[in-house]
């Protein structure tokens, strides 16, 4: 019998959830291609995992064996997996690098040039990782290193903060703030909203404004991309907390961007999994902090950035 871990770790979500609308949401799945997927489990199995009213769902005694086997099945799994991962980190000649989009913006040249210098030997192999993953690739093994954006949930991992990037307001050219040079987070509060679909919460709290609201937006846009998040905000259906960055490195007729007086700037740091520092990785960050070091009238305009003028 070949079983899809997919399924599996579906199976899981709606075990521990015991409802099919919230779990589709934690897997990013509709309601209807998550009860398809358990209903084919069912049918592999020949066995019913769950009792289904209108009212309420419910593990069947099989479905409660087949919930703790798995498991613990998917924990082996999950550990053999990042064990292969640990080894390969720690003898390959070869480096991964991720990075959520801009990666460390005007520093990425200088960081990856220097490195590539004093180490040409070693493998390069840089890969963008879409907005849903703003770990790039450290949360499932796949980066050995990572340019990132702070707060983030990823657990596990060790950073080095390389500077602050101010936080901007996108909105359509027809909106009624377009034509301010400054805006507040109040400014903000009670407009629909673009947020990365992003299981990460701690990510997507700091986007959404969460700590300064006593409710919802009145509508979240879920995006994947940054292109797809900027042409969102074109059409007026929605304004954007983003990136300073966005406004040189995605630029769309239509978008005003404005900075935002009291909200903190994202931290732009390097990444790179917890107590796994190999020789490569060590000089990897040696080199990053290195050039952040000495480039500091660089940093000082990346930090000033999309923030008013004196």
């Amino acid at each position: 019998m070949d079983v899809h871990t997919r399924k599996l770790r579906c199976f899981l979500v709606v075990a521990e959830e015991l409802h099919f609308s919230r779990a589709a949401a934690r897997v990013f799945l509709t309601q209807q291609a998550l009860s398809r997927q358990i209903r084919e489990l069912e049918e592999e199995l020949g066995v019913a995992l769950f009792e289904r009213t209108t009212r309420r769902v419910a593990l069947t005694p099989a479905g409660e064996a087949f919930r703790e086997a798995t498991a613990q099945l998917l924990t082996g799994l999950d550990d053999a997996v990042e064990a292969a991962r640990r080894t390969d980190r720690a003898m390959s000649g070869r480096l991964r690098i991720g990075f959520c989009p801009g990666a460390a913006l005007e520093l990425t040249t200088p960081i990856l040039g220097d490195f590539r210098s004093a180490f040409p030997d070693v493998e390069l192999d840089l890969r963008e990782f879409p907005a849903n993953d703003p770990s790039a690739g450290l949360a499932t093994g796949v980066s050995d290193v990572a340019f990132i954006r702070l707060p983030q949930g990823t657990a596990a991992i060790e950073t080095e903060d390389l500077f602050i990037d101010p936080c901007i307001a996108a909105v359509s050219a027809g909106h009624p703030l377009a034509d301010r040079t400054t805006v507040t987070v109040a400014d903000l509060l009670d407009e629909p909203l673009t947020l990365s679909d992003t299981a990460d919460e701690v990510y997507k709290a700091f986007w959404s404004l969460r700590d300064a609201r006593t409710s919802p937006p009145p509508k979240l846009h879920p995006v994947s991309s940054v292109t797809e998040e900027v042409a969102l905000v074109a059409t007026g259906m929605a304004i954007s907390v983003t990136s300073s960055a966005v406004q040189s490195f995605t630029p769309m007729p239509g978008v005003r961007y404005l900075p935002i007086e009291d909200w903190p700037g994202s931290r732009v740091a390097l990444g790179w999994h917890a107590g796994e520092r190999s020789r490569i990785v060590a000089h990897f960050v040696d080199t990053v902090c290195a050039v952040r070091d000495r480039e500091t009238e660089l940093v000082q305009t990346l930090e000033r950035r999309g923030l008013p003028e004196a």
